[in-house]
C-alpha cells in the first residue's frame, strides 16, 4: 500500500491550504468555499480541503449527514 504525503499538488492548492491553516485551521463549508472561489480550484482540490480541514476535523455542523 502506498502512502500519499499530506502536502497538496499544485501551486493553487498549496496556496489555499495556507490560506486555511492561517484562518485558525477551524473551517467551515463557508471558508473552504471561500478558498475554493479565491484560488480557483478544481472541485476535485476543493473536496480535498473539504476532507482535511472540516470532515476529518469533526465539524459536525458542516457534515453532510446532518442535513444541515
Amino acid at each position: 500500500m502506498k502512502v500519499r504525503p499530506l502536502i497538496p499538488e499544485g501551486e493553487a492548492l498549496r496556496r489555499a491550504f495556507q490560506w486555511l491553516i492561517d484562518q485558525g485551521g477551524h473551517c467551515t463549508l463557508q471558508t473552504v468555499e471561500q478558498a475554493s472561489q479565491r484560488f480557483d480550484l478544481t472541485p476535485k482540490d476543493e473536496e480535498f480541503l473539504l476532507r482535511q480541514f472540516v470532515y476529518h476535523r469533526g465539524a459536525a455542523s458542516d457534515d453532510p449527514a446532518s442535513g444541515q
